[in-house]
């Protein structure tokens, strides 16, 4: 303690005591012998509320105050993914310094123009910013970017998981590159993360060239206790004269929360709505109180501010019911427990929810998880059967007890922030040549896998008559035509993401409603929407629009081929779930029944010796044991052998006609390691922001780098034979 805290500037010792904290805690001690003793880079990990913010920014503005800069420039820079967490962090930053000279500046889009004029007059302190806002300071500023940051010391990167392999994460990495190329010297990164499944990977997206040189700082342990429950429900016919699923859960949660602070996340924002509905109705009955309150991103700021405010204040009690707009480090105080309605995507975001409770001293975490499942009968389909979606849940359960959650994914193309750095850059300094470009954004850059010639190649598709996004000069200078203006002027160009669009389904010229579409969808293959099967016939792409007609697969299952990628250890464990025979503590008598049911129905469906289990004369289940990026690429090679196919966790559903081969004949051939065109079908290939501007061929490239596993398919159809 004596060491390190003898090593902080004496206004921030001073804050420190003013704090009564006894002393600082393991990791602000580790991080401010690393930052104060030499210049390496850092990863900060810990839990929610385990001390990162001051572990980075105690010993950072101690060097500030004890070593001003000669050069003008704000001293260090923070980026993180939401407003709502930079105002937080503002606050906080403006009571650590407030008796200090030291500015702090919150910016972005909800930030006055005064504010940011006063910044950049003047620049100096810290800056806090997102990267869209970072993005907009350097097109629109690109000149004024070295007397912006010429005193810029170190970059603070919040939230790190959050971005490790997002498109957000890509143009982060690229900004990066770019201010220290502005700058002409490195700067040093400081990573902040609650959850990190492989840090060998966090140091590489840190810092590319040299991972080996980035220090780690990692809080040892974290709640004394954990506490945790899985319900299972069986959602009833509706002549059933019991209370349905949804109303027996919200009876859970009211009787279990109120009179305290929790999070529960809820999934879609429709089911948000009907559980915030539903627990609303039961406090005026009781004549309680309303303190259930809705928090999506379709809801205006000035509620979700009064829902985060409500939770900080503690005044009331308040139990938000929530998408994953409150999964991030927002500082709403603390929690008493978390629930989780139905499985999630991620083990890691179950940890990052989770670590929302369990922050007071000698108080546990705790979360409650529910499991929706069917009401079996004669004709239910084989994944209701086997429970997935409860299964996925005891999976993720059991990966979380182990510490351990997904790793980013590989290495992929991101060829639509390619082409969003492109224009950025362009309008950042008025032309480039295209060698000069190549070397920013792909040797130097965050776009390696990127090779010249494929480079080139998207070059050309932005500079097409009918794109008109960039043009060539007489000179070789690359510029951005009047389509490239028009985009890069507006101000929705800064992020490289979109809210997700939803594709309409539409059927015999009827609309049946919207659907998000997160995974690759190909005519010929089957999903569900209100309960019903719908056959894909057509997919348009540029208008997201999906065809369907009424499909004769028989009865849908109530969880199947969600949006989102499951990892491949989440299915394998699954697996062991199915196969095995522990019976988990913390299921209640209900789902401990579904868990048994769920082993004795995959038992009855004997797909040993190989992953083949027949469900009539043209309909059998595929176990392909994979995540969703090798069973979707599966999916699509047997659709372009014929068959209609539907993706479930780790299974496949596979319908054959008349004229089809066997499915073990055409398993033989793509085993035999036969070229299969995966895109046969035109499946959907628009799935990120610049995608619309870039030809087939490329948008095929980009799916093959990242949604789908091409290499995999011989060695997994060899498997699934039983011979492999």
């Amino acid at each position: 303690m004596s060491t390190a805290f003898d090593k902080l500037a004496r206004p921030i010792q001073k804050w420190i005591r003013q704090q009564g904290w006894k002393e600082l805690r393991d990791i602000q001690a580790r991080a401010t012998h690393v930052l104060m003793d030499g210049n390496r880079d850092l990863i900060v990990a810990a839990s929610t509320a385990g001390g990162k913010t001051e572990a980075a920014f105690l010993p950072l503005l101690s060097q500030v105050l004890d070593e001003p800069s000669e050069n003008s420039g704000f001293d260090v820079l923070y980026v993180a993914p939401l407003k709502a967490l930079i105002t937080d962090q503002a606050r906080r930053l403006e009571d650590i310094c407030r008796d200090t000279d030291l500015p702090i500046t919150p910016w972005h889009g909800d930030v006055s123009s005064s504010v940011k004029a006063k910044a950049t007059k003047r620049p100096k302190g810290v800056l806090l910013i997102t990267p869209e806002s970072l993005e907009a300071l350097f097109i629109r500023r690109g000149l004024e970017i070295p007397r912006l940051f010429g005193a810029t010391r170190a970059v603070i990167l919040d939230e790190l998981h959050s971005v490790l392999d997002s498109e957000r994460g890509i143009q982060m990495r690229s900004l990066l590159t770019r201010l220290e190329i502005a700058l002409k010297r490195p700067i040093r990164r400081v990573g902040l993360s609650a959850t990190l499944g492989d840090m060998e990977l966090a140091k590489a997206y840190l810092r590319p060239d040299s991972p080996g040189e980035v220090e780690q700082v990692i809080a040892e342990g974290g709640s004394a206790e954990l506490q945790l429950q899985l319900r299972g429900y069986v959602a009833g016919d509706k002549d059933d004269d019991g209370p349905s699923a949804t109303d027996a859960i919200a009876q859970h949660l009211f009787e279990h929360l109120r009179g305290s602070d929790n999070l529960v996340f809820g999934g879609a924002r429709q089911a948000v709505e009907i559980y915030s509905d539903r627990l609303r109705a039961l406090c005026e009955k009781e004549h309680l109180p309303q303190e259930f309150y809705p928090h999506h991103a379709s809801l205006s700021r000035e509620h979700r501010d009064f829902v985060e405010r409500r939770l900080k204040d503690g005044t009331a009690p308040t139990t938000a019911v929530c998408t994953s707009t409150l999964e991030l480090g927002i500082d709403i105080g603390d929690v008493t427990s978390v629930g989780q309605i139905g499985a999630p995507f991620s083990v890691a975001s179950l940890r990052q929810r989770l670590g929302r409770s369990g922050r007071r001293p000698g108080k546990p975490a705790i979360l409650r998880q529910y499991a929706v499942e069917a009401k079996l009968t004669s004709t239910s389909n084989f994944s209701d059967r086997l429970r997935l979606g409860m299964v996925r849940a005891i999976a993720m359960i059991e990966l979380l007890l182990e510490g351990w959650c997904e790793p980013p994914q590989r290495e992929a193309l991101h060829l639509s922030t390619l082409v969003h750095q492109i224009l950025s850059v362009i309008a950042e300094r008025g032309g480039i040549r295209a060698q000069h470009l190549y070397g920013i954004l792909c040797q130097n850059g965050p776009f390696r896998q990127v090779d010249i010639q494929l480079f080139l190649e998207v070059l050309r598709a932005l500079g097409h008559p009918e794109t008109a996004l960039i043009e060539q000069a007489s000179d070789g200078l690359l510029l951005l035509g009047a389509m490239g203006e028009k985009l890069v002027g507006h101000y929705s160009f800064y992020a490289v993401f979109q809210t997700p669009e939803e594709y309409r389904l539409i059927t015999s010229s009827k609309e049946l409603g919207t659907l998000p579409i997160d995974n690759m969808i190909a005519p010929g293959m089957l999903l569900i929407f209100s309960g019903r099967r719908w056959l894909v016939q057509e997919v348009l792409d540029r208008d997201r629009v999906i065809m369907v007609v009424p499909a004769k697969a028989g009865v849908p299952p109530i969880f199947g081929g969600d949006p989102g990628n499951i990892h491949d250890r989440v299915i394998e464990r699954m697996f062991n779930v199915l196969e095995g025979k522990k019976r988990p503590i913390y299921l209640d008598a209900t789902a401990l029944e579904l868990l048994d049911e769920a082993r004795s129905s995959y038992s009855q469906m004997q797909f040993d010796p190989g992953r083949i289990a027949q469900l009539s004369d043209n309909a059998a289940v595929i176990a392909t044991k994979t995540g969703s990026v090798r069973t979707t690429t599966l999916a699509l090679a047997l659709r372009a052998n014929g068959f209609t196919v539907q993706t479930h966790d780790g299974f496949l559903e596979v319908f054959g006609k008349d004229e089809s081969p066997q499915l073990i004949d055409a398993l033989s051939t793509l085993a035999d390691g036969k070229e299969v065109d995966l895109f046969a079908h035109s499946p959907n290939l628009l799935f990120e922001k610049f995608h619309p501007y870039l030809t087939e061929d490329l948008l095929q490239k980009d799916a093959l780098s990242a949604r789908l596993d091409a290499n995999s398919l011989t060695d997994l159809c060899r498997s699934i034979k039983g011979n492999g």
